[in-house]
């Protein structure tokens, strides 16, 4: 066990609350012994492929014999699960089908203290089917099923009360109505905004919309170096500056050589942690939760991504976006040593 001074304790106290929308999914994580798989199935390599229930069952025959763990997913998920393992209180708005999967879901939110703010489809559950190569690199097959039926109409004003940030992720922005109702509520109720563009060929395709709602609403704005590239056109350092000029924080993270954050005039670079590699599912969302962890304390920007960095670190030490207890527990530790 670790222990904070009174300081710290008062913050824990005040510490903001984070509210997080996104593609209610089931990964199903399968490592790759080569990658034909993903030229055999026309999968570009680190990208979110949409796939109806055809594909997935193909993908899913032809990777029986390999090694397969299962967990609930999703990128926004993924970030708030962080986030609560952190002991901030958080809340989770998604929808899922009546199935084992959707009941797989809610239970796993409830398991971790996560609020869950679901709606219920007919149709079947999202599945996100994760292959790694053998670099680590993850590719995603994702059948959205009924996550893709979220809807403007399906949320209420009041789900949005009571709540300080709020966390979208970037693969939402296919579903403009939605994504502008979401923000639109998130404003009106005093909430920050926090996005992650979530996958380069997302905001290639929906560049012009994506461009229009980070300036009108978001205040985060978090991409990798492609995403970055994607949205502007530029390298990791000038699109960091342009993408700050539009938001209040803007976070771009370049792989091994660590991240740079961006407010106003000043600009923090952010080394990596060591580490073992083994999949980087999820290290993307775990920086966020870090950072936004930090942010929910008011620390300085070069300390949150400093816990952006340790828990980005250790996710890609297992497979799937999900550590265990023992590993949080070294977590925690590390960041009380900050």
């Amino acid at each position: 066990m670790f222990y904070y001074n009174r300081y710290l304790c008062k913050k824990f106290i005040d510490m903001a609350k984070v509210l997080g929308i996104g593609n209610a999914l089931v990964d199903i994580m399968t490592r790759l012994d080569h990658d034909e798989h993903l030229e055999r199935f026309k999968l570009p390599k680190g990208s979110m492929t949409l796939a109806d229930e055809i594909l997935v069952e193909e993908v899913t025959r032809a990777t029986l014999h390999l090694e397969k763990i299962q967990s609930s997913g999703g990128s926004a998920a993924n970030t708030i699960n962080g986030l609560a393992k952190l002991g901030v209180e958080t809340a989770f708005m998604g929808k899922v089908g009546k199935d084992e999967v959707g009941d797989f879901f809610h239970e796993d939110l409830v398991k971790n203290k996560i609020n869950p703010i679901l709606y219920f489809s007919d149709n079947p559950s999202g599945q996100a089917i994760a292959l790694v190569s053998p670099d680590s690199e993850r590719t995603f097959a994702t059948y959205l099923g009924a996550a893709v039926e979220l809807a403007a109409d399906d949320l209420k004003a009041e789900d949005f009360q009571g709540y300080d940030y709020f966390h979208i992720e970037g693969y939402l922005v296919q579903n403009h109505a939605l994504i502008e109702m979401a923000l639109k509520l998130a404003k009106e109720n005093g909430l920050k905004v926090s996005l992650d563009l979530a996958s380069y060929n997302v905001v290639e395709s929906n560049l012009e919309f994506l461009k229009k709602v980070v300036r009108e609403y978001v205040d985060i704005l978090f991409a990798n170096e492609e995403e970055a590239r994607a949205y502007t056109g530029k390298t990791p350092g000038e699109a960091l500056h342009e993408m700050g000029d539009q938001v209040e924080i803007a976070i771009v993270k370049t792989g091994n050589k660590g991240s740079m954050i961006k407010k106003g005039d000043d600009r923090i670079a952010v080394d990596i942690i060591p580490v073992k590699a083994l999949d980087t599912t999820g290290a993307g969302d775990l920086y966020a939760s870090g950072f936004l962890y930090g942010l929910s304390l008011e620390f300085p920007l070069d300390k949150c991504g400093k816990i952006g960095a340790i828990l980005g670190g250790n996710v890609i030490e297992v497979m799937g976006a999900k550590m265990d207890d023992i590993r949080w527990e070294r977590i925690r530790s590390k960041i009380a040593a900050l």
